[in-house]
């Protein structure tokens, strides 16, 4: 009986051993070499993404609607 479960507990450890090893081994990280970050072994399958550039004032709509209030609150004068 002692036998079958010291048999067991090293088969449980050593498919842990593997697990973990795999996941090391398939996990991509950046690595810092000589003051360089360098990227991930999988930077050549990432998806790229492109945002279109704005406009340089983010508030335009918000400055327009305020001149508007602000013109319709002065007073006509006649």
């Amino acid at each position: 009986m002692k036998g079958w479960n010291f048999q067991r507990a090293s088969w449980k450890k050593a498919l842990l051993g593997t697990g973990l090893l795999a996941a090391i081994g398939l996990t991509g990280c950046q690595v810092d070499v000589g003051g360089q970050t360098l990227p991930s072994s999988n930077y050549l399958q990432d998806d790229v993404q492109y945002f279109a550039p704005g406009p340089q004032f983010k508030l335009s709509r918000e400055a327009a609607a305020m001149t508007e209030y602000n013109q319709q609150q002065q007073p006509v004068r006649p």
